[in-house]
Parts: structure tokens; sequence; C-alpha cells
């Protein structure tokens, strides 16, 4: 299945109003972050590496709701941190989709088989179920024997209710494009909506710096994963940023695109950096130095930066900044290529098998359901 008609047009629109209305920077969705705890610690995340107390915060659902009038876009990710632990996200969900802001909840999974009774199904609402690839990746990916099978239960049982589910990937340095496109198969036949897929972002407070692809790597992996692709297989991406991400385009990076709001504010410059924060959306857009973020910029933590949360906003901008761009954009999705390559199939007929070292699990704050309940106040 395809994103919704309804949700394409009402993306469309906003943008289209954006430029008619001259604005150079304006955002396409909200990242809300309602907290930063977690029932995984995975080794590539950045995001759950603060204190105890920090960990126990928790947006209120007025928070959640103010961030995204103020903002103005019409869809909202909402990652974490794991939602679900949030005592109050069918609340802030509820919300949200009586604003008819398109929301994709992102989630581990772990908890969604038994949280699901607490949402309902709507074309509003999609859960964004993060799967790092099949059984054995995902596993040694979150640092959790058994994930893979947990998540693909909350899955099934989700499309089985009758929501919309996505899925998002993320790789990094040892994917087997073999493998990634065999998940791929997996995830159709699971019957999910679509599926994302990104590199990794190399977090500075993740506890494994070795694994992040550069972007030669990447668009290696990408064109191998990408190309010659199955007819079956629908992404809940822009076709401009698979051929960013595959090296047939070249993108610079927008910040501002994908603007973050969490427990300490309106982050700077974006999802992946913190370089501070603001009390208002409009502070952050007059206050945050974009000139010094992006590939361009020669910040070197921009250098090898591919991730969707800043650049697949680029390809939306370029969809609509031109009529040549709007032409190229209309084909792509009128008549969707698979992207036949000699070259790219050779690259993956000879691609070594991924292998492994032991899976370690790394400990998590918190482990049994009694215990996720205690933490989340649920």
């Amino acid at each position: 299945m395809m994103v919704p008609i309804s949700q394409a047009w009402t993306v469309a629109t906003y943008v289209l109003k954006q430029k008619l209305a001259g604005r150079k920077r304006y955002p396409l969705v909200l990242m809300l972050e309602p907290l930063f705890r977690c029932n995984l610690a995975c080794a590539g995340c950045g995001k759950i590496q603060y204190p105890a107390h920090i960990l126990k915060a928790e947006l209120s659902p007025e928070d959640c709701f103010r961030a995204v009038e103020e903002c103005g876009t019409p869809m909202v990710s909402i990652p974490g941190g794991e939602p679900l632990l949030h005592p109050q996200m069918p609340e802030i969900v509820a919300g949200l989709v009586a604003r008819k802001k398109y929301v994709y909840m992102c989630t581990n999974a772990l908890l969604l088989k038994e949280k699901l009774h607490l949402f309902k199904p709507s074309k509003y609402l999609s859960f964004s179920v993060h799967l790092d690839g099949q059984k054995e990746h995902h596993d040694f990916a979150v640092c959790r024997e058994g994930g893979h099978d947990i998540a693909m239960e909350g899955v099934r049982a989700a499309v089985a209710a009758g929501f919309r589910v996505t899925t998002n990937t993320t790789l990094f340095d040892g994917a087997d494009p073999n493998s990634v496109r065999a998940h791929f198969d997996e995830l159709m036949a699971a019957g999910v909506e679509s599926m994302m897929v990104s590199p990794g972002y190399t977090y500075e407070k993740a506890p494994d710096q070795t694994h992040f692809l550069g972007k030669a790597r990447s668009r290696r992996l990408f064109q191998a994963i990408l190309s010659n692709r199955k007819k079956s297989w629908e992404f809940n991406t822009h076709p401009l940023f698979s051929e960013f991400l595959m090296g047939k385009r070249d993108f610079e990076c927008t910040p501002w695109g994908m603007p973050t709001f969490s427990i300490f504010g309106w982050q700077k410059p974006c999802y992946l950096l913190q370089d501070g924060y603001a009390d208002t959306f409009q502070e952050l857009l007059d206050t945050t130095e974009w000139e010094n973020y992006g590939a361009k910029s020669g910040n070197p933590r921009c250098a090898n930066c591919m991730v969707h949360s800043g650049h697949e906003a680029s390809a939306v901008d370029y969809n609509f900044g031109s009529l040549k761009g709007f032409l190229v954009t209309a084909k792509k999705y009128m008549f969707p290529s698979t992207y036949e390559d000699a070259h790219a199939m050779k690259l993956l007929n000879e691609w070594p098998k991924a292998t492994h070292a032991p899976l370690v699990q790394i400990a998590s704050p918190v482990k049994t359901a009694a215990e996720l309940q205690e933490v989340s106040g649920d």
C-alpha cells in the first residue's frame, strides 16, 4: 500500500503554501521527543545516555500540543526513547489525531502488542516500527536477543487490528545488502504499508563509535540494496532521497526541515546534533547559525551524514522548488523505476556474507514488565 492520497495531498498543499509565501526555511516534519528513556540500550544510539533524572522526565500532552501548533507541520514523528513507556502516550496520539496531524509513532515494538488496545486505528496514525534487519542482525544491532521476534509479533498484531504500520531500518557498517533485501521481503509479507531505510549517524554519546558508515561506503551499500529492486517493495521515503542514498543525486542538508522538540526545548540545529536549545520555534529559526551546518559548511560532524532527517526535506524542497523538480518527481511517482543496474547486481552477488561476533546484551535500565510500568508511572 502507498501513503494515503489524503496525506500526500495535505503535505503537497502545505509545501506549496510555504513556497508561495516565500518562506526559505519551513518545517516539514516535527520530531517530537516526549521522553528519552528506553527499554533497549542499543550500541549505536546516542539518545539514552543521560542521567536517571533526565530519563525519568517527560513532556506533558499540553507541551506536545503546544509544540505542534507552534511548528505548524502536517506530520509529526514521535521518536524517543521508547514512546510506549510514556503513560500518557495514548492521550498525546489521540490529541494529535484530533488535530488531523499525520502521526508516525516510532517504537521498537517490544510493548506494542500489549499496548495496542490503548490506540484506535486511523488514517492519521501509523506505528513506525524500528527493525534493523533480519533476526540475527536486528538482535545484534539492538543488543537484545529475541527482540526481532517480539517486534514482528507486534507488527503482525497491529496490521491485523487495522492499524497503519511502517518500518524504519537503520544501517551501519557491516550490513549485508542481500540480507537487507530479504528483510524487505519479510516486511512486505507481514503486511507493512511501507518501509524507510537510512544510514546511521555518528552520535557522540553512542557506545559504539566504530561501525558508522562514511559517505562512500553508504552509497556503495545503498546502490547494492536499492538498485534492481522488486516491484512489491513500498518505501516511505521520497524517491529522490533514495537516489541520494544511491549516489545518483547530491543534496545539501536541510536541518530545519525536521526540527526537534524535547524536554529541553527546541534543539539546535537538528535531530542529530545538540548545540543548544531555543524556547520557541521562531527563536530556533532566527538564532541558529544555519551556515555552520551541512556538508558544505566544513563542519566535521556533518561530513558523513546522509540521514533522512537532514536530507529528505531537501528532496521535497527540490520537488517543489522549480518546474523541473516537480516534473522529475512526478515522473518518479507515476512511473516508478526498479533501477536496473548490472554493476549493482555484480556488487550484490559478490558481497561478502556478514558475520557477527557473539551478541553482547547490554543491560537496559528496565527489564521486566512490572519494572517498565513502575518507571513509566503506568
